[in-house]
């Protein structure tokens, strides 16, 4: 009988620490660790997407009147006055979707098919859903090689290159579970498309003006004062989001210990800032305790002549305490953006080497001075000394740098390459 009720308040305790790895912000199919937690908690709370009862559907289909009845919503055009007829054979007037394809069509959103239909029950594709973003962004300079870093580039269809290519540059793209494929014709999940949605939103004001009626307006200019080495300390604020603008620098800290002759190019990194990061005049842009995530660049090993070991690393994103995620370019703030032990530790070794190069050098004095005459200990010592200084300090210029060493909270500065923008 004992056993029995340990076994069943064993199981009631498993069951009540399971609990709250589910119902993420009231929803009841998404789990507190799924990996798109905070972009459906954000579409959700802004009726974006909806719920089926308390459920999301995660990794279900999204269907194409389902794309772009969210799509209107993030462009402030899903009341929009509908002014043309539907021209699509299976979209009837009477059915409740008449009015969002209506909207779209209007806008030049999303395209039908070549027989004239619209298929508005079809799941949309990945490169379907990147070419709507592309299509409704500006043109700006884009690095056409960016595709070329995916490992499946090859699956990407050859109309489609510039459209990932405007993409991947702009931020706006999903590529979850595997960083390094995009799957362009994979069928988009519910899920992914909550993350492009979450990321168009944070980027309208890349979208072009005829394709919103959400206008963003300038509240005013404020600052960063964490050096004054800083190229820029400005932060645009306006009644969308608050942009951190290029050039601004961060203070943030590692997040655990990091030693450059453990990792390698590609291992992750985590930072984090222990203080709130606001401006002067008062606005809160990371709250303390958010997580910075990036991932080692290169690690250059020590070489002769004590030159140091370099680490290279990349800050790509921040998650916040309040389920915000902000996309970042960001390296460290020293030369070459490189993390390297500083001067005082080179010279700290430097004085080791020649310390124990005049202690070893006394020694060798003592030793030679007594063995014939006693009395020339002094002069051995005398002689002995400097030279072991000598040599030593001359074996620690030579010898290799030091390998890079930081501690867990260990802080250090980093600048940001890009404008990062922060939604409210």
């Amino acid at each position: 009988m004992k056993k029995l009720l340990a076994g069943l308040l064993v199981s009631g305790m498993l069951t009540i620490n399971a609990i709250p790895a589910f119902a993420y912000a009231g929803i009841a199919d998404v789990s507190d660790n799924y990996w798109a937690r905070t972009e459906i908690a954000s579409v959700v709370g802004d009726s974006v997407m909806s719920l089926t009862g308390a459920n999301f559907d995660p990794e279900g289909q999204m269907s194409r009147v389902e794309f772009v009845k969210a799509l209107l919503k993030v462009l402030g055009n899903e009341n929009l006055e509908v002014k043309s007829k539907v021209k699509f054979s299976d979209v009837a007037k009477s059915s409740d979707i008449y009015a969002p394809i209506a909207r779209s069509q209007q806008l030049g959103l999303v395209y039908g098919y070549p027989d004239g239909t619209f298929k508005p029950n079809r799941a949309v594709l990945r490169d379907e859903a990147q070419s709507v973003i592309s299509h409704i962004t500006i043109e700006s300079p884009v690095d056409s090689n960016i595709v070329s870093k995916f490992s499946d580039a090859a699956a990407v269809p050859a109309w489609a290159n510039h459209v990932y290519a405007k993409t991947l540059s702009y931020g706006i793209y999903v590529n979850h579970p595997n960083e390094n494929e995009l799957r362009p014709t994979d069928e988009l999940t519910r899920a992914e498309a909550a993350v492009l949605l979450y990321r168009l939103r944070q980027r309208l004001d890349l979208v072009k003006s005829q394709y919103k009626n959400v206008e963003e307006t300038v509240l005013g200019t404020e600052h960063l004062n964490v050096t004054k080495k800083a190229p820029c300390n400005e932060v645009i604020v306006t009644n969308l989001r608050n942009v951190v603008k290029e050039g601004n620098v961060l203070e943030v800290a590692f997040g655990e210990q990091f030693k450059s002759k453990l990792h390698a190019a590609g291992d992750a990194v985590t930072f984090t800032n222990p203080a709130d990061i606001v401006t002067e005049e008062g606005t809160l842009l990371f709250p303390a305790g958010s997580v910075f995530y990036g991932n080692v660049l290169e690690i250059k090993d020590p070489q002769w002549f004590n030159k140091n070991a370099r680490a290279y690393v990349q800050i790509n994103k921040v998650v916040t305490t309040d389920g915000k995620t902000v996309d970042l370019n960001a390296k460290p703030f020293y030369k070459d953006y490189a993390l390297k032990e500083g001067p005082w530790m080179t010279a700290g070794k430097v004085a080791l080497y020649t310390v124990g190069g005049a202690a070893v050098g006394t020694g060798a004095g003592v030793g030679f001075s007594f063995i014939p005459d006693p009395d020339k200990v002094g002069t051995g010592i005398a002689i002995g000394t400097p030279v072991g200084a000598g040599v030593g300090l001359i074996t620690g210029l030579v010898t290799p740098g030091l390998n890079y060493s930081a501690k867990q909270g260990e802080e250090v500065r980093v600048i940001l390459l890009e404008d990062a923008s922060i939604a409210k």
